[in-house]
């Protein structure tokens, strides 16, 4: 049958390994990634694994997949004994197309493929993408909107020598209708970061982001404030972070993160340091994990959990990260609002990738919204 297509659907035949399609809102990535695995990888296959998948399942649902069946019935393909509905899985030309999530790891370690579809990629961590290479047979497409001024894609998958890399915007889609192509070039006027990001396709800074920071050291001015530790294991790391105050300025040092860290391996740890008597404010979560440390000698107390109070008090200050503690910056740089179902931020922030935020917040709220810090902490 004749279909509609943009040049996209055209950057995929080709026998690089992995296909980032980067681009602005409306640029018909996601769409014409789908008409591509119905009409040309399915229709010239059978037997294969095909895998699409998105951070979360609502949003998953919610966008491709809802895409993929609509693709189908207008195509009249679409077959109800062909959908299972209870696994998400479509069986299209003797070939298995499944819908997941990557937010539960199982998801994500126990499955192989053929064929890799990540929509909006950049809600991914490093480690999901690896574990789905490492289960990849054929091929990966990534699509995304460049939400993200420093993201693993950048550093990890473009650079890479079977990587075709296409940027595209709604110009490319010469099947907008004229009052969708103004509201996007009313973003010049009204929002020069989303024009850049959702008008250009090129990196920007999200207004999801949640925390600005440089990358200094720690001058010899600023007073130790004490240690934050969150605490892992199997699949989330210990970690332990200093931090150090300066007039407006906090300095954050990451020492440790690592899992599979016992309650002896910590105590080690932290004795190869020699930080004595210092204060560590810890997840106040893992009470017996304090409650070991402290009789081992350490100085460890619950933090104060308040998470959004604990962001408040952060923002008032100028964050500076040490430029050798790579998991640090990531982290900062990848910490961000939530959006609702329209694309509306709230306030509630991202989880799973805050372990070593989640720890300079036990170490700065824990102290500085003490009624008396200064009078016997600040020289």
């Amino acid at each position: 049958m004749k279909i509609q297509t943009n040049k996209i659907y055209h950057h995929l035949n080709t026998d690089a390994k992995i296909v980032a399609e980067q681009g602005g809102t409306r640029s018909g990535k996601t769409y014409n990634i789908l008409l591509w695995i119905i009409f040309h990888y399915c229709t010239q296959n059978t037997g294969k694994t095909i895998t699409i998948s998105r951070k979360t399942f609502p949003s998953l649902r919610a966008t491709v997949m809802r895409d993929f069946l609509d693709i189908l019935k207008k195509a009249e393909l679409y077959q109800e004994a062909n959908h299972n509905k209870s696994n998400s899985e479509y069986t299209l030309n003797g070939n298995l197309v499944e819908f997941i999530s990557l937010d539960i790891p199982q998801k994500v370690r126990g499955r192989k493929r053929d064929l890799l579809f990540v929509n909006e990629a950049n809600e991914i961590t490093y480690e999901d993408w690896n574990q789905l290479i490492y289960r990849t047979k054929e091929k990966i497409i990534l699509d995304y909107n460049p939400s993200d001024e420093y993201h693993f894609i950048y550093d990890k998958v473009i650079t890479r020598d079977d990587c075709e890399y296409h940027i595209t915007t709604y110009k490319d889609n010469p099947f907008l209708d004229k009052a969708i192509v103004d509201e996007i070039e009313r973003l010049k006027e009204t929002d020069e970061t989303y024009w850049q990001i959702y008008g250009l396709g090129q990196r920007g800074v999200s207004k999801a982001t949640i925390f600005q920071f440089s990358e200094n050291k720690i001058p010899d001015a600023a007073t130790l404030l004490g240690y934050g530790m969150d605490f892992g294991y199997t699949n989330d790391p210990t970690t332990l972070i200093g931090i150090w105050i300066d007039g407006y300025n906090l300095y954050a040092k990451e020492f440790l993160y690592r899992t599979m860290m016992t309650t002896t391996d910590i105590n080690k740890f932290l004795n190869s340091l020699n930080i004595d008597r210092q204060m560590i404010w810890a997840d106040s979560a893992e009470v017996r994990l304090i409650d070991e440390l402290r009789r081992m000698g350490w100085n460890i107390r619950k933090s104060e959990k308040a998470i959004n109070a604990g962001i408040d008090l952060l923002k008032r200050y100028k964050i500076h990260l040490h430029q050798d503690d790579k998991n640090a910056i990531q982290e900062f740089r990848s910490y961000k609002w939530k959006e609702d179902k329209t694309g509306k931020l709230t306030n509630e922030p991202q989880g799973g990738f805050d372990h070593i935020i989640d720890a300079v917040r036990y170490a700065t709220y824990s102290t500085l919204s003490k009624p008396n810090f200064g009078k016997y902490v600040i020289r």
